[in-house]
């Protein structure tokens, strides 16, 4: 398609005539809007998108978007949409998935997926409960958190999905906020051009089973102490006036320092670096230091997809097809006289 050709859409060109049913303010609706406003202006044709979920309040949304779709069962989004973008490479794959989702019944699917390269981009919700189940805790619920599930506290270890995704190989990994519109778009816009397995880590408010689990970061009066955004080439600063900045000690672990006017002994992020540094900065400790926002990683390496369509080609141009040998088969008979 030529560059003069690209469709013109709008964000109500990606919206259903379906009723929309999640809870009245749930952050699952600022998503949507960001996730419509996104594809409008990608400049791909509508029908060449596809929105993949597996179960969970998240995995409505394929019903929500004016594209293909595809309502799959529990934790098995990654698989489906695996399947979809090698059978035509030339879909827009987006998989749509939540906390548990993604990474209870489905974490195999989920880090595979990742690990494979695969041009798929991955939504994950996180919301630290189980929304639609009414409530019980999920595997990025805090330590003691009580639910009807854990009446007496959790005693697991909670997943950090961006460090498992960095873990299991993504070649871009990023972290948003629900009710950061403006920022949210910007992360799906560059997960949109990254060609290869594209993670979001989405901060979700569940205001009816977890309501306020991110205040910290959302509030006015915190997220310029509590939010810290991450930015190619740039000093790690913070604060309402950017006086407070990261730097690593001499053993290499992080430690918060005062800017006063001289960031040179900051600590510069770097999408492209070794790992080293991704799993810092998505291990910080909280709430002694801020919540990343913004690209952790951002790599470029062959995709799968594209290895299995190189794999079958190459292999079509060493075997020609011989249609009579295919017919006789490699074992043949003379059946004489009696």
């Amino acid at each position: 398609m030529a560059t003069t050709d690209l469709p013109n859409y709008t964000k109500k060109d990606f919206q259903t005539d379906q009723d929309i049913r999640w809870c009245p303010g749930c952050g699952d609706y600022a998503i949507l809007n960001s996730l419509q406003s996104v594809f409008a202006n990608l400049g791909i044709p509508r029908e060449k998108f596809v929105v993949v979920s597996g179960i969970g309040c998240s995995s409505r949304t394929p019903y929500y978007m004016e594209t293909y779709g595809f309502h799959s069962v529990h934790g098995r989004a990654p698989t489906v949409a695996t399947g979809l973008k090698i059978a035509n490479p030339e879909l827009s794959v987006w998989v749509v998935t939540g906390d548990g989702d993604a990474l209870a019944i489905g974490a195999s699917h989920f880090i595979h997926a990742l690990r494979r390269n695969i041009d798929l981009k991955i939504l994950l919700f996180n919301n630290r409960i189980y929304g639609l189940t009414k409530g019980q805790y999920s595997p990025t619920s805090e330590q003691g958190k009580k639910t009807p599930s854990t009446p007496f506290g959790s005693l697991d270890m909670p997943f950090n999905p961006v460090t498992l995704a960095l873990a299991a190989g993504a070649s871009f990994v990023a972290r948003s906020v629900d009710r950061f519109p403006q920022h949210l778009q910007s992360m799906m816009e560059r997960a949109a051009k990254h060609k290869g397995a594209a993670l979001i880590e989405i901060y979700q408010n569940c205001n009816i089973f977890n309501d306020g689990t991110f205040l910290n970061v959302t509030e006015k009066d915190n997220r310029f102490e509590h939010a810290l955004y991450l930015e190619h080439g740039k000093p790690l600063v913070f604060g309402k006036n950017g006086e407070k900045g990261i730097r690593l000690t001499s053993n290499g672990t992080p430690e918060l320092v005062d800017v006063n006017g001289d960031p040179s002994k900051l600590l510069v992020h770097d999408e492209k670096a070794s790992s080293a540094l991704a799993f810092t900065l998505s291990n910080l400790d909280l709430p002694q230091f801020p919540v990343p926002l913004g690209v952790f990683r951002d790599l470029e390496r062959p995709t799968f997809d594209s290895q299995v369509w190189a794999q079958a080609n190459a292999a079509k141009q060493a075997h020609a097809p011989d249609l009579a040998k295919l017919l006789a088969g490699s074992d043949t008979w003379t059946v004489g006289p009696r």
